[in-house]
């Protein structure tokens, strides 16, 4: 077997030790070289032709997130970024991941050669996905999110009324995930159900996250908060490091983040929340499984689908890494497979049929 082809990029060579030393040690990837700043690395790449990358968040000569940009229109690649758990660092990476990037690994500020030997198993696990994930060429360099708010929008859709009040969508994902679930968000009209979502992510980066989502979308986004009441026109990220789920208050759905063991080795995990939604939400419950790697949640979303929830799973043509749909698939648990660009539609069809109302637009 061929081993994956690693070049490590970071200004910091202590750091580009490390890596090459973590990489190095697996059977099955090797880091074939090891560059200061985008400028060597982009020789290497034409050179050495890797099938991953490691790339820093923040170099000399050129910032990694404009190298990133750049390699996405001319030679698109998996990537996998390095940042610092810092505010700045969360909202960079998420920017990163925007463009392209496959997924992160967060350095710590001090402590950096132990911290990253603690984080070996993680980062090598994060080039084995990245080496197996679907890349895309980016068409053009896009607009600060910041500045085009609500570019993303869909057209305006007839008011959803009481539907909203009724239901929950439940919506799992990781690798490639964060740019899949904007996708989905900032199609849902104003009035649409209550999201609640799970995201594979450390913590520090999901409050970043969120005020991107809330930013494009016409619902509002925000980290979910314990004991809060599940509303429609509201979408709740599970915390990084906390586990999400749902409970039922009175009349009432209510969000509860909690600490805990990891499960299936996710925190959050998304077998936690879809639990919650076969057991207390049932046929009230929309669930959709987006791109990642693993099986988390694939039980879980069958457990929805024998409570009464109508189910659907991201398509592999457009997944990023298509693990989790496809165990959700293989479990039963979907009852349509589809593009990550009809999913929003299909949902909001969904609720309109099951009231009997019409699809049109106004």
């Amino acid at each position: 077997m061929s081993k994956t082809r690693v070049v490590v990029v970071d200004d910091s060579a202590l750091v580009r030790g490390l890596l090459a030393e973590i990489i190095n040690r697996q059977p099955d990837m090797t880091c074939v070289g090891a560059a200061a700043d985008p400028l060597v690395a982009r020789e290497m790449i034409r050179n050495l032709n890797p099938d991953v990358i490691t790339l820093d968040v923040e170099m000399p000569r050129m910032d990694g997130i404009d190298f990133l940009s750049r390699l996405m229109r001319l030679r698109p690649m998996p990537v996998v970024m390095v940042s610092t758990l810092t505010e700045r660092g969360a909202e960079v990476t998420m920017k990163a991941l925007e463009l392209g990037a496959v997924d992160f690994v967060s350095k710590p500020k001090i402590g950096v050669a132990d911290g990253l030997r603690q984080l070996g198993d993680d980062i090598t696990e994060k080039i084995r996905t990245a080496a197996k994930a679907r890349v895309h060429r980016l068409a053009a360099a896009p607009a600060p999110a910041a500045a085009t708010p609500g570019a993303a929008r869909p057209a305006t859709v007839s008011p959803l009324g009481r539907l909203s009040t009724e239901k929950i969508i439940f919506i799992g994902a990781s690798t490639g995930g964060t740019e899949a679930t904007r996708e989905v968000i900032t199609q849902l009209p104003p009035d649409a159900p209550a999201v609640m979502i799970t995201q594979h992510m450390p913590p520090g980066f999901t409050k970043s996250y969120a005020a991107r989502l809330n930013g494009l979308a016409r619902i509002r986004v925000a980290e979910a908060v314990d004991g809060e009441r599940v509303l429609p026109g509201h979408a709740y990220i599970a915390p990084g490091g906390l586990h999400l789920s749902v409970e039922r208050s009175g009349a009432n759905y209510i969000a509860r983040v909690r600490d805990g063991d990891p499960v299936n080795r996710h925190k959050p995990s998304v077998e936690v929340l879809f639990q919650s939604a076969a057991r207390v939400v049932g046929p009230n419950a929309l669930g959709v499984m987006l791109t990642g790697m693993g099986a988390d949640g694939a039980r879980a979303m069958r457990e929805m689908r024998d409570a009464g929830s109508w189910n659907v799973a991201q398509d592999e043509a457009s997944c990023v890494v298509f693990g989790m749909p496809r165990e959700a698939i293989a479990h039963g648990a979907a009852h349509e497979v589809l593009p990550l660009q009809r999913i929003a539609t299909a949902l909001i069809e969904r609720l309109r049929s099951t009231a009997g109302l019409a699809t049109t637009r106004v």
